[in-house]
């Protein structure tokens, strides 16, 4: 038997693995490599589990890596935004945290921990 064969109607090379031919199929490769982070790394988890169509189909395109680096540029824009919005709309100031840390700390994380939900809410879990 031979190590490969081709296929004329479909068009695709087949290897021999024991005693059957297995299709020689590639991921097409990404254009560019962009850093994935935790905002990423957390909707993929969801997609990989609640939307497996749609993760299935941007693997296979090969467009996974870059549809989850601006899902991870989406949620840090959103993150930063709303710290800051919701920092001087709650008066929490440099000013603050020289005078009392432990407080300016305590204020911080709830502002942290309710950004977090809204960005998850909004892009993450989507």
């Amino acid at each position: 038997m031979e190590q490969y064969i081709y296929n004329e109607q479909n068009g695709l090379w087949y290897e021999l693995r024991g005693d059957y031919y297995i299709p020689c199929l590639e991921l097409p490769a990404e254009k560019e490599e962009r850093s994935i982070g935790v905002w990423g790394q957390r909707h993929l988890r969801y997609i990989r589990e609640h939307k497996k169509a749609l993760y299935t189909s941007l693997l296979t395109s090969g467009k996974l890596q870059s549809y989850l680096a601006d899902v991870e540029e989406q949620a840090q824009e959103l993150f930063g935004r709303l710290m800051k919005q919701r920092a001087e709309r709650e008066g929490i100031t440099e000013r603050q945290k020289a005078d009392n840390q432990m407080e300016w700390v305590r204020k911080i994380n709830a502002l942290r921990s309710a950004v977090t939900e809204t960005v998850n809410a909004e892009v993450i879990f989507v």
